[in-house]
C-alpha cells in the first residue's frame, strides 16, 4: 500500500508570498477600472475576476492531472522541501534518472508547482473578496444613508466561499499526500465546481443589485426541470471525474457500442467501490478491466440523458426573451461536450480534447447557476389565496367577476 508523502511546510511562506505576487496584479486593475462606481459595481467585477481565474484554475488542474504531473513534486506544499523545482533541481533529476517516464520530471514539477501557485493567488483574492463585502456591509449598516441596494449579499455568502477553498486546499494536499487517490481526486474536483458555483451566485446577485433588478420569473414546470438539470449535470460531473481519475476513457474506444456490444461485460461492485488505491481494489489486487468498463459505459449511459436534459431545457429556455443568452449557451456547450466526449473515445484520448471537456462541464455548471440565480418560481394560485385575505363575510362576487379582481391595485397601493 502507498504511503502518504510527507508534509513539509517550510516553503508555505515563500508558496504565500507567490500566491500574494500573482493576487496583486488583477486585483489593482479591477480596483482602479472601477474606482468611480458603487460598492456593488466593484464587489461585482471583482467576483467576475476570481470566477474567471478560478475556472482557469480548474483547466490547469485538468492539464496538471492528464499529464499525469499530479505528483510531479510528490511532496506538499513544496517541491522537496524547496519553494520552487528550481531548489529542486538534484532530487528531481534523481527520481527521473531511476524512472524517465515516471511521475517525477523536471516538466511535470513545474506544472505541479505553477499549479499551487495559481492556486494559492486564487486564495488570496478570494480572501480579499471576504473582507471587501464584510467592509462594505458593515458600512452599509452603520450609514443609512447609503443605498440599501448596493449590497445584495450578506457578508456570510463570501465567507463560506473562503472556508470552501481553503477545504480546496486541504484536498489538493491530499491529492499529493494519498498519492491519487481516486475517491479524494474526484471530491478535489467537485469542490472546485462547487467554488465555481458559489463566485458565481455572488456575482449575479452583485450585478442585480448594481441594476435593482429582479430575478425573471419562471412556471414552476420550467423552473422544476432547471433544478432537476442541475442535479444531473453534477452527478454527471462527479461520474467523469471518476472515469478520468480511474484512467477509464480508453476502456470503450468505439461508438455508440463498446467493445463489439451493446452491453459488454462489466464489473460494477469493483467499478465502483469508491475507496481504495489508484489501479486497485481495497484488498490489494488489481481492478478489473471490466470494472473500467463499468466506470466508462455508466458516464456514457448518463450522459444520453443528460444531454436530452440540456436540449429541452434550453429549447425551453429561449422562449424566455431575457434568458435567450443561457439558452444559446446552454446548446452550445451541450453539442462542444458531445465533440470533446466523442474525440475522446474515438481518437484515444487527445491531452486537448480531454481538457475541453473538463472545461465544457464547468462551463455548463457555471451557466446553469447563473440562470438558477437569474430565475424565480412565479407563485402558484394556492399561494396566491394564502396571501390575499378573504372577502368580506356574506359578499359573493358576481358572475363573470373573479374573486381577485382589484387585488394586483391593492398590491400597487400598498
Amino acid at each position: 500500500m502507498n504511503t502518504p508523502a510527507p508534509y513539509d511546510l517550510a516553503p508555505i511562506a515563500w508558496l504565500m508570498g507567490m500566491g500574494v505576487l500573482i493576487a496583486l496584479g488583477p486585483l489593482v486593475w479591477v480596483w482602479r477600472r472601477n474606482a468611480g462606481h458603487g460598492v456593488a459595481r466593484r464587489l461585482h467585477a471583482l467576483t467576475v475576476l476570481v470566477l474567471f481565474l478560478t475556472f482557469d484554475l480548474t483547466l490547469f488542474g485538468a492539464f496538471t492531472r492528464l499529464t499525469d504531473s499530479g505528483l510531479g513534486c510528490p511532496d506538499w506544499p513544496g517541491c522537496y522541501g524547496n519553494a520552487s523545482p528550481l531548489g529542486a533541481r538534484h532530487d528531481i533529476a534523481m527520481a527521473q534518472a531511476a524512472q524517465p517516464t515516471g511521475p517525477v520530471t523536471h516538466g511535470k514539477a513545474w506544472i505541479e508547482m505553477v499549479h499551487r501557485y495559481l492556486a494559492t493567488g486564487v486564495g488570496v483574492l478570494i480572501v480579499v473578496l471576504a473582507i471587501a463585502t464584510f467592509v462594505a456591509w458593515r458600512r452599509q449598516r452603520r450609514s443609512p444613508a447609503i443605498a440599501a441596494p448596493q449590497v445584495a449579499l450578506k457578508p456570510w455568502w463570501p465567507l463560506v466561499t473562503l472556508v470552501w477553498v481553503c477545504l480546496q486546499g486541504a484536498f489538493g494536499a491530499l491529492t499529493v499526500t494519498m498519492k491519487l487517490y481516486p475517491a479524494i481526486v474526484t471530491l478535489h474536483l467537485l469542490g472546485a465546481i462547487v467554488l465555481l458555483a458559489l463566485l458565481c451566485m455572488q456575482a449575479v446577485r452583485y450585478q442585480q443589485a448594481a441594476s435593482e433588478r429582479l430575478p425573471t420569473a419562471l412556471p414552476g414546470g420550467l423552473r422544476s426541470l432547471l433544478v432537476a438539470t442541475s442535479l444531473l449535470l453534477g452527478l454527471q460531473i462527479a461520474l467523469g471525474g471518476w472515469v478520468s481519475t480511474n484512467y477509464a476513457v480508453l476502456a470503450c474506444t468505439q461508438f455508440p457500442t463498446c467493445q463489439d456490444s451493446w452491453w459488454p461485460p462489466m464489473n460494477f461492485a469493483q467499478g465502483f467501490e469508491i475507496w481504495r488505491a489508484l489501479g486497485l481494489t481495497s484488498a490489494g489486487n488489481p481492478v478489473d478491466f471490466s470494472a473500467l468498463t463499468a466506470i466508462h459505459y455508466v458516464h456514457r449511459l448518463m450522459a444520453y440523458v443528460v444531454f436530452v436534459a440540456i436540449g429541452v431545457l434550453a429549447w425551453r429556455l429561449r422562449r424566455v426573451v431575457p434568458l435567450r443568452p443561457q439558452a444559446k449557451w446552454l446548446a452550445g456547450l451541450a453539442l462542444l461536450q458531445l465533440a470533446t466526449g466523442l474525440g475522446n473515445v474515438l481518437l484515444g484520448w487527445p491531452l486537448l480534447a480531454a481538457v475541453l471537456h473538463t472545461g465544457g462541464a464547468a462551463a455548463l455548471a457555471v451557466v446553469l447557476v447563473w440562470t438558477l440565480c437569474e430565475t424565480r418560481r412565479v407563485p402558484s394560485l394556492r399561494a396566491l389565496r394564502v396571501a390575499v385575505p378573504p372577502p368580506l363575510q356574506g359578499a359573493t362576487p358576481t358572475v363573470g367577476q373573479s374573486p381577485f379582481r382589484g387585488v394586483s391595485g391593492k398590491m400597487r397601493k400598498t
